[in-house]
């Protein structure tokens, strides 16, 4: 999402003039499932800083769980409402259909936006669509004249494992209909410039017509820097996790990783042996979730590492602040993640990362300035925990970080580019 002219952010919401007469204040944001993960949180944030700027945003989400949600979603504590709608329609069929179903889900949102803005006594000028495109196609239709911003995170036909003749052809109009349907937006915006480049790869037809997507980088809230506490290098070293725990994020690489280093240390002489937390959002309703907590627990007992790796399921805002605080860094273990929030929030918390160099990493974590990019190894990951390790580094990397993120990725600036661009539609209406 652009600057203002100039590559200045959008004035504060006191320095415009309030909604004119006809022009609508109201935004509505679409998000299928409204737990911890990354694309939540930048959704969460999103609504937040359009709230805090004066417009009314109300949240529809398919899903959400107070219990193991982002406190600014609870009871208005973010200046915005949250509506759950469409949930009774089932996340899947015996296992199976999960995007089909995801689809329907997103639809029924789309629907609910719509009977709202014509029926409901809400109208809404922009629509913020997060991931599901097949919304759009009922928010063309029936969602008022509304215009339609759709957020990109990644191609959902490339996160569908590929399977025989059967899964080809029920694939097969899924697939097509999320390209029609992300054409269908007025706007569109990725995540990062690796994103925006496995876009114009991936839908083709999009592209020839001259779509192109402006990069819009997820932010991170910066908690006040007299409360952030300096890498403590005479405590026992710990490293943290953070991932949902599902196969594709890698995790047991760190737990590889861990492993390398406590060979190391101990050829050395050294008996302080650094501990790790995996951490991360859980949900006990996804198979996957409880399958992969429990291999990464059988991987850490067979590793002999089963009492200094620790499992943080499920955390929360408080509990993720007091795991950056105690660690001397994060590993990011995802390859060729889209984006990836958690470096961001790492670094904004003076911690250090070390994350794969591919996919979104690439483009936030500041290779031996904030921390290190590796190949995705063990041996690799090892020898970047062993320079952590050493007096002085990680806080010194840390430092470099919170001032990194501070210059790029606040969510100060990731809220003025909205806002921009949702006042600018707005005035298009």
């Amino acid at each position: 999402m652009p600057p203002e002219k100039g590559g200045q952010p959008a004035p504060p919401a006191a320095a415009r003039p309030p909604p004119g007469k006809g022009r609508a204040a109201a935004v509505a944001v679409l998000h299928p499932d409204l737990g911890l993960g990354g694309a939540e949180r930048l959704v969460v944030d999103e609504a937040a800083e359009l709230a805090a700027r004066g417009l009314r945003v109300v949240v529809y989400t398919a899903y959400h769980d107070p219990r193991r949600a982002f406190a600014e979603t609870v009871g208005g504590a973010g200046g915005f409402e949250v509506r759950v709608r469409g949930g009774w329609f089932p996340r899947s069929v015996c296992g199976r259909c999960v995007a089909l179903c995801a689809y329907v889900r997103g639809l029924l949102l789309a629907l609910a936006i719509a009977w709202d803005s014509r029926w409901g006594g809400e109208h809404y000028g922009v629509v913020l669509v997060d991931q599901v495109a097949a919304a759009n196609v009922a928010l063309r239709v029936l969602a008022g004249g509304a215009h339609v911003c759709f957020y990109c995170h990644f191609p959902d036909l490339l996160l569908s494992p590929r399977g025989g003749w059967l899964k080809a052809a029920y694939r097969w109009p899924l697939d097509r209909l999320e390209e029609f349907a992300t054409g269908l937006s007025h706007s569109l915006f990725v995540n990062s410039r690796y994103t925006l480049g496995v876009f114009h790869a991936t839908f083709r037809a999009l592209s020839d017509r001259g779509v192109a997507p402006a990069v819009l980088h997820p932010a991170v809230r910066l908690p006040p820097a007299g409360d952030l506490e300096p890498v403590r290098d005479d405590a026992r070293p710990v490293f943290l996790s953070i991932n949902r725990f599902e196969r594709k994020k890698g995790i047991g690489l760190a737990v590889e990783a861990l492993g390398e280093v406590h060979r190391a240390l101990k050829g050395r002489g050294r008996a302080r042996l650094p501990r790790l937390v995996l951490a991360g959002g859980y949900d006990e309703r996804l198979p996957e979730n409880v399958e992969h907590l429990q291999e990464l627990q059988r991987l850490a007992a067979e590793r002999g590492l089963a009492k200094c790796v620790a499992f943080a399921p499920s955390f929360s805002d408080a509990r993720r602040a007091e795991l950056l605080a105690e660690c001397w860094g994060v590993l990011f273990t995802p390859q060729n993640e889209h984006f990836g929030i958690v470096p961001l929030e790492a670094m904004a918390a003076r911690r250090p990362v070390v994350a794969c160099n591919s996919g979104g990493p690439t483009e936030s974590v500041a290779d031996g300035r904030t921390g290190f990019l590796c190949d995705p190894t063990p041996a690799a990951f090892a020898d970047a925990m062993l320079k952590l390790l050493q007096p002085g580094v990680a806080d010194a990397l840390g430092l470099q970080a919170r001032r990194h993120v501070e210059e790029r990725f606040s969510r100060r600036a990731f809220g003025a580019k909205v806002y921009s661009h949702v006042m600018r539609a707005m005035d298009a209406e």
